[in-house]
């Protein structure tokens, strides 16, 4: 009787693959610069009379509404919001029942000018020692002019604690904005990591740059209002304005966007870190000082020591600048922050590093350049497993467009680029593997368009933690079977 040839094994299959995988990315001749032109609606930002700026009905009723995480760990929101008129309470009524507040919490308001513009009443409250994985029922307001939200709390902090972050950059308040984060709002992300660049209310002047603050509070509550923002701050939001009087940078966002940043020992709320579920996530400051001794400095190379990848093996980065970028736009402006923090993040295994500020997309393979110094050493770039990878999402649609010339050729490390707009997802599944899209705006439709299975660099790194790996690959193999 003839031998029947069989198919290879399915871990065989998926090694091969592997191997042939990694060929190609060190080689450096897999990276792909995208074709596509997309017939882009104007870069504008919307009118003001438009439906998605509505000042909500009532007397002081509560706007801008927009949470973060509050702590550490995920036990705690900060709920924030503007009230126009008059101060009004800054309390939250809360429950895990709809309309059944339970509890209460009491916070603080605050306001400020810039330049004659005087901002509504700005209110930041904390919501602590809540219950992990629990959805919350909130309100806040006065009377007939009270709204109310919700929002879901992440799951324990725990190495194979599932979770879906979205991230987006350098939004603004277009009609290619709006299709970003309409587009976002049906991704089911838990939680957006928002890598810089707000309102772009600086491209305004005199009193207009408050007024640009306000309906862009308005316009991203849709989503800000029931999900945590993790906030990062880009080079629109230093508003250096001497010739309007205003020399402070970061007046207008600090106000009005609070970060959990004492929570993390940080001195600033411009850097900080948070736990959210099986992730930790670094949140670095590109236009504040970050040389060696500076304040950022020193509280990175702490926080790099207090991260525990035994229950958060997720280690995630995000600033505004990107340390590597093809773009011609904005070329090599991280470079001197690479220079000062690559080493660290090869050293201590990031995972991947998201960036914003070029106004297009693109993703690099892991590659290092951290061998190099102004009299010997490496001059390029060179594959790395240690190195994270790094990805520039500052595509989210605002008023100065799209930058769509890319260096050419395309160099070894950028796996693939495109100059269109739209948003990322990071779903994490466990200890291990997590999968990554990068999704396209097409003409108004998500079109899904990059994507890859992410290898977690901690669990990949130890024999003890492969020998885990088998046992999962098994376990999977045998539910496979069982089907």
């Amino acid at each position: 009787m003839p031998k029947v040839a069989r198919p290879p094994s399915l871990l065989l299959q998926l090694t091969l693959t592997s191997f042939i995988f990694l060929s190609f990315v060190n080689n450096g001749n897999a990276g792909i610069t995208s074709t596509f032109i997309r017939s882009e609606w104007p870069s504008v930002d919307i009118p003001l009379d438009n439906e998605v700026f509505v000042v909500p009905k009532g007397h002081n009723a509560p706007q801008q509404v927009h949470i973060t995480q509050g702590d550490y760990d995920g036990k705690a929101v900060i709920i924030s919001w503007v009230t126009a008129d008059e101060p009004g309470p800054s309390k939250v009524q809360y429950g895990t029942s709809e309309k059944r507040y339970e509890f209460s919490a009491e916070g603080r308001m605050t306001n400020y000018t810039f330049y004659k513009y005087k901002s509504g009443y700005i209110h930041h409250c904390l919501i602590d020692g809540l219950q992990y994985d629990t959805k919350y029922y909130y309100k806040i307001g006065n009377d007939d002019s009270s709204r109310e939200f919700w929002f879901q709390t992440p799951p324990k902090i725990h190495p194979d604690a599932s979770y879906k972050f979205g991230i987006i950059g350098d939004l603004g308040q277009t009609y290619n904005s709006l299709s970003t984060l309409d587009h976002y709002m049906q991704s089911e992300g838990q939680t957006v990591l928002f890598v810089g660049d707000l309102s772009y209310a600086d491209r305004y002047e005199y009193t207009d740059v408050g007024l640009r603050w306000d309906t862009w509070g308005r316009f991203v509550e849709r989503s800000t209002a029931y999900q945590p923002w993790i906030w990062s701050a880009g080079n629109h939001e230093i508003e250096y304005m001497p010739y309007m009087g205003e020399v402070i940078p970061f007046k207008s966002y600090l106000y009005r966007y609070t970060t959990p940043y004492m929570a993390s020992k940080s001195s600033s709320p411009l850097w900080y870190a948070i736990r959210r579920a099986s992730a930790h996530i670094i949140v670095l400051s590109s236009y504040s000082p970050f040389v060696k001794y500076t304040p950022q400095w020193m509280w990175l190379r702490e926080e790099f020591e207090r991260v525990d990848r035994e229950k958060t093996p997720w280690l995630i980065v995000v600033m505004h600048a990107p340390i590597y970028n093809s773009n011609k736009a904005h070329y090599m402006e991280g470079e001197s922050m690479r220079a000062v923090f690559e080493s660290w993040f090869i050293r201590y295994k990031v995972d991947l590093v998201f960036a914003g500020h070029v106004h297009a997309y693109e993703r690099s393979y892991r590659i290092s350049n951290i061998h190099y110094n102004v009299t010997s050493g490496e001059q390029y770039p060179v594959p790395d497993k240690s190195a994270p990878v790094y990805i520039t999402v500052g595509d989210g649609g605002n008023q100065e467009g799209l930058a769509g010339k890319f260096r050419d050729p395309q160099p070894d490390y950028s796996a693939f680029r495109e100059a269109s707009y739209g948003h990322s997802t990071l779903e994490i599944k466990n200890r291990t593997h997590a999968f990554y899209h990068w999704n396209r705006n097409d003409d108004g439709k998500k079109v899904a368009t990059d994507s890859f299975k992410l290898h977690n660099q901690y669990w990949a790194s130890n024999m003890r933690r492969r020998k885990l790996k088998k046992h999962y690959l098994r376990s999977v193999l045998g539910q496979i079977a069982a089907y």
